[in-house]
């Protein structure tokens, strides 16, 4: 491993204890690397598929005061099923694991391309999630598994850019099917993805036989535990200044709530043979660091990948085609950065190799703020061509680096712990940067003494797409105004990134402890 981890690790070999796949030990048939592939494909599209169709599907269904639960219901459901996952992929395999979240991913897509009214699709979309939790954390543990210590950037790189060119492509493939096929399309679509990525690893995914060792009863009890918690905690982050004032008695309720559960939890754990989460995940300072990191990553992910299109449209007047293309030059040189990161990480390890990607990260989205008004759009296409390869040295390293440091009874769990609290950072930063967006708005569209200007927020979405209704002079305030809110959100995300550097400073050791490969 170089100079920068303690432990070594073999120059070649199979993966620590890792699966085979019908093939040579350390080469995966290109079948199972291309389901997995697959696979990743299919959760990253339907996190963002439906936003472009939801016109349509509003206007056959309804439920127009509830269509946002198409996408929190989906996230909700991936996010606090990940532990569970990770767990039963350590206990049981990963195989099986993995084919039940194809299927159960491929049920709850037919359920919604033949779902009759808003209520139904909503609770298919969390039985797609329920499915979509199982393939995110396992498919990132059998990257692990398939691939030695030394190739592991590579299936890392890749499904890095199945994933942003996913989640990017995702918003025009739906707005593509509901404008010229039918918005049922959109899921339907999935059943001969997902059907195709069963059979190919039901017929060539082949795990080593492994001696069981200490299998206890499955923690059922410590799943509905971590699920109620989850589940209300990102209830109450999703819903908070939305569907009723943060200091409300429903927020307030909720938040208790979660609390309340985060201690049954703990009690539930401690007395389980085998816990769901175990204790190791937070007694072991590399994995509690970087499961800290990266929440805060998740949290600073929120200004590129929500307020940027929305900064793309209203402030610089591009069509959605064009803030496209502005937030999706990051996933250009986003999986080139952490390809090359395994070149840095092998001279000066894991932490550092992060720790130099944050620093960037940090001064990036701090030039996001000095840009002038109104900025040329290759200005913030730029910052985010900048970003992806500075958080591309930041995300792969650390997760390679976790994997590092367990066997593979293990893996699958630290895995899911890093997916998860990234997941839930990222639902606490979009509260919290929206509250700073809103106040920021707030404050400019009250100071402002332009007529014509939205009356409130609730108002500011309607007038952001009809710019030409207002008079000139209130629509550039409030191209101004919004402005000034994506600036601020900047601000924040890149004190964000100072914070994630500091953990991993202060927290993460300096060497990672790698164990040697079987």
């Amino acid at each position: 491993m170089g100079s920068g981890e303690s432990g070594g690790t073999a120059a070649a070999g199979t993966a620590a204890g890792g699966a085979t796949a019908g093939g040579t030990a350390g080469r995966p048939p290109s079948a199972v690397v291309a389901s997995l592939m697959l696979c990743m494909a299919l959760v990253a599209l339907d996190s963002t598929i439906v936003a472009t169709a939801v016109p349509q599907i509003v206007g056959d269904l309804g439920g127009f005061s509830v269509f946002s639960w198409l996408f929190s219901g989906y996230l909700l459901a991936v996010t606090v099923t990940l532990p569970v996952y990770g767990k039963l992929a350590d206990t049981f395999g990963r195989k099986p694991v993995l084919l039940f979240g194809i299927g159960l991913f491929l049920v709850g897509s037919l359920l919604c391309g033949l779902a009759w009214n808003m209520g139904a699709l909503i609770a298919f979309r969390i039985v797609q999630g329920l499915g979509g939790g199982a393939l995110q954390g396992t498919v990132q543990t059998l990257a692990a598994d398939l691939y030695p210590l030394k190739d592991r950037p590579r299936i890392q790189a890749r499904m890095s850019t199945v994933w942003a060119a996913s989640s990017v492509a995702g918003p025009a493939v739906g707005g593509l099917l509901a404008a010229y096929a039918h918005w049922r399309w959109i899921f339907l679509l999935n059943l001969p993805l997902a059907a195709l990525a069963l059979w190919v690893v039901a017929r060539h995914l082949v795990e080593p036989v492994r001696s069981p060792g200490r299998r206890g009863p499955v923690d059922w009890a410590g799943a509905l535990a971590v699920f109620a918690c989850g589940g209300v905690l990102l209830f109450a982050l999703v819903q908070g200044g939305v569907a009723w004032p943060w200091l409300s008695a429903p927020s307030l309720g909720l938040l208790g709530a979660s609390a309340v559960l985060a201690a049954v939890v703990v009690g539930v754990e401690r007395r389980a043979a085998e816990p769901i989460l175990p204790g190791w995940v937070w007694r072991r300072r590399t994995i509690a660091a970087v499961n800290l990191a990266m929440a805060v990553f998740g949290l600073l992910m929120v200004a590129p990948m929500v307020f940027m299109p929305t900064y793309a449209q209203a402030v610089l007047g591009l069509d959605p085609i064009g803030a496209g293309f502005v937030m999706s030059v990051m996933t250009l040189s986003w999986p080139l950065s952490a390809a090359f990161s395994q070149h840095l990480y092998r001279r000066i390890g894991f932490r550092n190799t992060a720790a130099v990607g944050m620093s960037l990260a940090a001064v990036i989205l701090y030039s996001f703020t000095l840009l002038p008004h109104p900025a040329r759009p290759w200005q913030p296409a730029l910052v985010m061509l900048l970003l992806g390869a500075a958080l591309g040295l930041f995300q792969l390293p650390l997760m390679i680096g976790v994997q590092a440091t367990v066997g593979w009874a293990e893996r699958g769990t630290a895995t899911a712990s890093v997916l998860f609290c990234r997941q839930v950072g990222q639902s606490i930063g979009a509260a919290l940067l929206a509250a700073v967006a809103n106040a920021t708005l707030a404050s400019r569209l009250a100071d402002a003494s332009v007529p014509g200007l939205p009356d409130g927020l609730d108002d500011v979405a309607k007038a952001l797409d009809r710019p030409e209704l207002l008079p000139p002079a209130a629509a550039d305030q409030l191209r101004a105004a919004v402005a000034a809110a994506v600036d601020h959100i900047f601000l924040g995300a890149a004190v964000a990134a100072l914070v994630a550097l500091l953990i991993l400073l202060l927290a993460a050791p300096r060497r990672f402890p790698v164990l040697p490969e079987d």
